[in-house]
């Protein structure tokens, strides 16, 4: 047991210093919080709720990807699951609704103020 490389003998088994004397470096904690994961609804906009549709132009519901938010419909859950279900057939493209907010994917703000117009909601185009 002289040698001080030795790091387990047959004679005396483990002859290395345990665990909790050998550390250095202060525990952990105190870890700065985590940006929000992609895909959550923190950054959508807030439904305003006085009677006006809202077109957004933007990136955050969808992972960076282009996207429409249509916020400010009024109705229940159902009839927004019909309007969304209109507008990605007329559109011809997919779509999600997260709360009161339709995701539609891409700008298509031009296209969906007519087609809400026609359906007689007032639609304003916000954000950009």
């Amino acid at each position: 047991m002289s040698n001080p490389n030795l790091l387990w003998s047959s004679d005396g088994g483990s002859i290395r210093e345990p665990r909790s004397s050998r550390l250095t470096s202060p525990p952990r904690g105190n870890k700065p919080s985590r940006p929000p994961r992609r895909g959550s609804t923190s950054s959508l906009p807030i439904d305003p709720a006085d009677g006006i549709v809202r077109l957004h132009r933007g990136k955050s519901a969808r992972g960076g990807k282009p996207g429409t938010l249509v916020v400010g419909l009024p109705g229940t859950d159902s009839d927004l699951d019909k309007i969304l279900k209109q507008c990605k057939q007329t559109l011809g493209t997919g779509g999600t609704r997260q709360r009161r907010i339709l995701v539609i994917q891409g700008d298509h703000r031009a296209k969906l103020q007519l087609l809400l117009e026609a359906l007689g909601h007032q639609v304003k185009l916000a954000g950009g």
